[in-house]
């Protein structure tokens, strides 16, 4: 499935981001389903397990890369007869935006994505973040154990402890070392799997998200990073919910996000080619 006979794209490709699984985007997939959406959440390439295995056998996480998550869902998404709706959170954000710079999809959001090369900046709250990570660089070979204490301030900062733990055990998993390094010092590699070409006019509309409440990936940097792509005509957007944890996909409320996400892109796809060009990428 792809798009509707009348022209109306009716398929959303979800990607994961980092700690997680498919299973994040459960509420998701049920929601855009009730709205007669075709929806695929593919596991990052090997990590088609469950949360429990994966924890148990980290194996498959410690050997991601972004060039070979970002090749394995360009090979999902070109196999689909239409372009499809592509939604990444956190990590997968990233992705979306590296797929949608190859010509893929029909319009795209990244959920408090990750940020392409080109953003340098680091808050103080990213850096805690990642450091579980960071702090090693022997880690960039493994899959680093994601504690709940880990959890309560990265995606649980707006729960309570007893909720931040429940979601820990349902859905955290280790963090894929080698993803996270070459994010972190994708400004230091000029051949980096994490860059885009920002200008680029014949791409689809791209809406990017953040939360007001977002320690691993703060609204300032999703608001630079959409501010990147001022050199393109291409139809760009920003959307900051406040009170939005890094958990916005599961945390109370998601709903809205969301809604938000789908309605947006649904309206892009569906505009004609030439009205997309035009950026309401914030500045700098």
């Amino acid at each position: 499935m792809g798009a509707t006979p009348q022209g109306r794209v009716d398929t959303v490709v979800l990607i994961h981001g980092l700690w997680m699984t498919p299973r994040s985007w459960q509420g998701w997939v049920e929601r855009f389903t009730e709205r007669g959406m075709h929806v695929i959440a593919p596991a990052w390439p090997g990590m088609d397990r469950s949360v429990e295995q994966l924890r148990d056998d980290p194996t498959p996480i410690a050997q991601q890369s972004i060039a070979t998550i970002v090749a394995h869902y360009d090979g999902i998404i070109r196999a689909l007869p239409q372009p499809p709706i592509i939604m990444g959170h956190s990590f997968g954000g990233l992705f979306t935006q590296v797929l949608v710079d190859r010509g893929l999809g029909a319009a795209a959001v990244g959920v408090h994505p990750a940020a392409v090369k080109g953003v340098l900046k680091v808050p103080l709250s990213q850096l805690r973040s990642g450091f579980p990570i960071l702090r090693s660089p022997a880690n960039r070979n493994r899959a680093v154990p994601f504690t709940p204490d880990d959890f309560a301030y990265t995606f649980g900062n707006t729960m309570s402890r007893e909720e931040s733990d429940r979601a820990w055990q349902r859905y955290a998993v280790p963090g894929a070392g080698r993803v996270f390094f070459e994010g972190a010092f994708a400004n230091l590699d000029p051949r980096s799997p994490a860059r885009v070409d920002n200008g680029r006019d014949d791409r689809a509309p791209l809406l990017l998200m953040a939360g007001g409440e977002d320690h691993v990936v703060p609204a300032s940097v999703v608001r630079t990073n959409a501010g990147l792509y001022q050199k393109s005509r291409a139809l760009t957007a920003y959307e900051e919910f406040p009170g939005r944890s890094h958990f916005t996909v599961g945390a109370p409320g998601w709903e809205a996000v969301a809604d938000y996400a789908l309605d947006w892109a649904l309206r892009a796809a569906a505009l004609p080619r030439e009205a997309t060009i035009a950026s309401e990428a914030p500045r700098r």
